[in-house]
């Protein structure tokens, strides 16, 4: 049994599936950007930059849970998680939740497990295997 494959796929699920969630949010609930535009805007960036965050937490994990381009997949989750660090989370980076976890295990678990299937691949239980 390919063990290696199955944890990949296990893998591709959790970060896939968890972060869709976020993305699917955003289109129900399109306001909920506008805070990420002014963010953004307040960077110095164009405010238009901010939906980006479709494209990490909508198309990439979609990439990830089929596994087509999902080393690109997990490389946009990344990126999306070091700008809502950025933009909303900075001031958590030394701290503990209420229950004595890291302030940010959430969003670090979603970076580092993007950077877990940009480094390893999709596996071979995927529709484009890598």
């Amino acid at each position: 049994m390919q063990t290696d494959a199955i944890g990949k796929l296990v893998l591709r699920l959790a970060l896939g599936g968890l972060i869709l969630f976020h993305g699917v949010g955003k289109i129900l609930h399109p306001e909920a950007v506008e805070p990420i535009v002014k963010g953004v805007a307040a960077m110095g960036l164009p405010g238009a930059f901010a939906y980006a965050v479709y494209l990490g937490e909508v198309l990439a994990p979609l990439m990830i849970l089929l596994g087509v381009f999902a080393r690109f997949g997990g490389a946009l989750v990344v990126i999306n998680m070091i700008f809502a660090v950025t933009l909303v989370h900075t001031s958590q980076l030394l701290t503990l939740s209420k229950s004595g976890g890291y302030g940010l295990e959430l969003q670090t678990f979603y970076l580092l497990c993007g950077l877990t299937v940009a480094l390893l691949g999709s596996g071979r239980y995927a529709v484009k295997p890598d």
